[in-house]
């Protein structure tokens, strides 16, 4: 049978990213894992996030795809690789945006605590978010069961119960994750005074989002301010999750509401998940570095060790949980990345 003859279903648009790029990707994630995973506990998290950028780098430098990284280590880091408008990638196969986060959770990793991952998203070209002018953004994160039914606008008491009664529970068995700083003390207050529960975290609120949105984490609903980039490799991971993100930026002072009023943003817009990520086909993969809720972390052995990745596309809605087992030995030599074997 000639390609003309193939049926529509069958036909697959070069344009497009193919199929087996989410089992790619996820090379990329294990080894910028493996590489950090070697400095959990240690106290360093400058030095853990910077061999989690090389391996990251070296190992995407290998996908098949003319990618831009458009969620980067950029500016908000100061970032010499992985920054945001560099172009990695093979240089063949689709044209996509590329959203990276070596270590979502450096303060995790670097006291050894829970829920530290290794972070990869990819869509189609032009589909991101330009997050540039502002660095931080108000968020509500919640999974398929409530996503029609919450409102970033609502008082924090009727999101809660919204997502109480759409889950056929009551207010008292929600729990909220949210970042531990200052700015939430309020929010706290108000989340406690519905009889919600609370699960603090110290870092890391990409895999606080997907808590949120997944079955079986024990969490129900992210809320609070965190990060602009992180807000949208979440939202790769929504339209994998048929979960939801809504968020509005939070500029940090006069200058930044500035800059993003000079961006031509408008600051009372309340972002959905489309507007962060408009593309239909994304891939997101993430790879734990320390134990938590979605993943097990990095676990080291005679000569190897092990990872426990998940990986997500959001056209087919399939979502692999994936442990392999490394030699350590020959990855570092087809890989040229120093696992600390």
């Amino acid at each position: 049978m000639s390609d003309s003859q193939l049926p529509d279903a069958l036909t697959v648009d070069p344009s497009y990213p193919d199929r087996n790029l989410a089992l790619e990707l996820v090379r990329v994630t294990e080894a910028a894992a493996m590489a950090a995973g070697r400095w959990v506990g240690k106290g360093d998290k400058n030095g853990a996030d910077g061999v989690a950028v090389n391996a990251m780098r070296v190992l995407v430098s290998t996908v098949s795809m003319r990618g831009t990284v458009v969620i980067g280590e950029g500016e908000k880091d100061d970032a010499p690789m992985l920054f945001n408008g560099e172009e990695v990638g093979t240089g063949d196969g689709p044209e996509v945006d590329v959203a990276v986060d070596p270590i979502d959770g450096t303060t995790l990793t670097a006291k050894g605590m829970a829920n530290a991952v290794s972070v990869l998203a990819v869509s189609p070209r032009g589909s991101m978010y330009d997050p540039s002018a502002v660095f931080y953004m108000e968020k509500l994160v919640t999974g398929a069961a409530a996503a029609d039914v919450v409102d970033i606008r609502y008082p924090v008491a009727e999101n809660i119960h919204q997502v109480a009664k759409a889950k056929g529970t009551k207010p008292g068995d929600v729990t909220v994750v949210l970042l531990d700083r200052p700015r939430h003390e309020q929010l706290a207050t108000e989340i406690r005074e519905t009889g919600a529960r609370i699960k603090f975290i110290t870092d890391g609120d990409v895999a606080g989002a997907i808590m949120a949105a997944r079955e079986g984490t024990g969490i129900d609903l992210l809320l609070g301010i965190g990060g602009t980039p992180e807000g949208i490799i979440a939202a790769c991971a929504m339209k994998c999750l048929d979960g939801v993100i809504q968020g509005r930026l939070w500029p940090t002072d006069d200058a930044e509401r500035q800059r993003a009023l000079d961006a031509g943003h408008d600051l009372d817009q309340v972002l959905l998940t489309d507007d962060l990520v408009s593309g239909d086909d994304c891939f997101f993969v993430a790879t734990g570095i320390t134990d938590g809720e979605l993943m097990q972390g990095v676990r080291y052995v005679a000569g190897g060790a092990t990872t426990h990745s998940l990986v997500m596309r959001s056209r087919s809605g399939t979502i692999r949980s994936i442990k392999s087992e490394h030699r350590l030995s020959k990855l570092s030599a087809y890989a040229d990345v120093d696992f600390g074997r």
